[in-house]
């Protein structure tokens, strides 16, 4: 789609559907050294408007979004991504169990598998929605990445039931767009390949509501294995106090943002990570880090062999 085909009001309509949240990611137009398009925060702190949203439908820019509001604990909608082996049967497979819910889900087509949106009337607290789908894929069967210490499967956005004020969470590439990389532009099913149609389609879909929702969940927890973990003080760093340390296990790809930059273990077991920048480690404290494809500490930790230790009471 040529730039100006995309009017003000199907920025509008887009926003409708997709917004929750001002902040927002935009995609580098040129590759690094290691062919990879980063999503990076404007650095001036700019929200996004519909201008924005216009120029992400006509090409020329790639946004992404943020599921969770801090301020609300919500999100007005819930995707379940999933790019690896027969992916998109698992992903069929939920279409079909959340349709018997009388749930409208819309599968998008993506660079490496596909992703399942599912639109709430309003914005759901982010804790219902994820019991919700993580149940459903116990029941079903569906491997969840980094249940059990599964290297593979679905991830949940938004990834977290609640966010402190100044923290972001997990964005996800917005629909509609055309990804740097690949330079494509990734349809849903069940619509004309038009901007128009598409978003025709996604407002004629049902949307859950807060009563759904609530009878969806009744009587449910968030299986164990999922439950977050409760935040733990560390002490201030020590370099000379023994413990693991993953940078004597890693090898330091390039230093940004406060962080080194490196091939995830865990990604690397399977195959993945070809950029070798997944695994984010606190230059302040390397006892923090964090893979951006989804690992676990269990699974990084695993990965090297060196499993963390769980102390057991008595």
């Amino acid at each position: 789609m040529k730039s100006g085909q995309v009017t003000t009001e199907m920025a509008a309509r887009y926003f409708r559907l997709f917004v929750n949240r001002l902040a927002y990611t935009v995609q580098s137009h040129r590759p690094d050294d290691k062919g990879k398009h980063y999503y990076y925060r404007p650095r001036d702190g700019r929200q996004l408007s519909h201008e924005a949203v216009r120029e992400h439908l006509n090409g020329q820019i790639t946004i992404g979004l943020y599921a969770l509001n801090p301020k609300t604990q919500r999100s007005k909608w819930v995707v379940i991504d999933a790019d690896y082996d027969n992916a998109l049967d698992d992903l069929l497979k939920l279409q079909w169990e959340l349709q018997r819910d009388g749930v409208e889900a819309a599968l998008e087509k993506s660079r490496r598998g596909a992703h399942l949106w599912i639109f709430c009337d309003k914005p759901l607290l982010a804790r219902d929605c994820r019991i919700y789908i993580y149940n459903l894929a116990r029941r079903l069967k569906v491997p969840v990445k980094g249940g059990a210490g599964l290297a593979e499967g679905i991830e949940v956005f938004p990834r977290q039931d609640a966010l402190a004020p100044d923290e972001f969470g997990n964005a996800i590439r917005g629909p509609l767009g055309i990804h740097r990389g690949s330079g494509r532009r990734y349809w849903f099913y069940g619509a004309d390949y038009k901007i128009e149609a598409q978003l025709s389609y996604l407002e004629r879909l049902k949307k859950i509501t807060e009563t759904e929702m609530l009878r969806f969940i009744a009587g449910l927890e968030m299986p164990e294995e999922f439950r977050p973990r409760p935040k733990v003080e560390l002490t201030p760093y020590d370099p000379n106090r023994r413990e693991f340390r993953i940078l004597d296990f890693v090898r330091v790809g390039r230093r940004r943002s406060g962080n080194y930059w490196t091939r995830c273990p865990s990604c690397a077991q399977q195959g993945k990570d070809e950029s070798g920048d997944n695994l984010a480690i606190s230059v302040a404290d390397p006892r923090k880090y964090k893979c951006w494809a989804g690992c676990t500490r269990d699974m990084i930790r695993g990965a090297l062999g060196r499993p963390i230790s769980v102390r057991r009471a008595g």
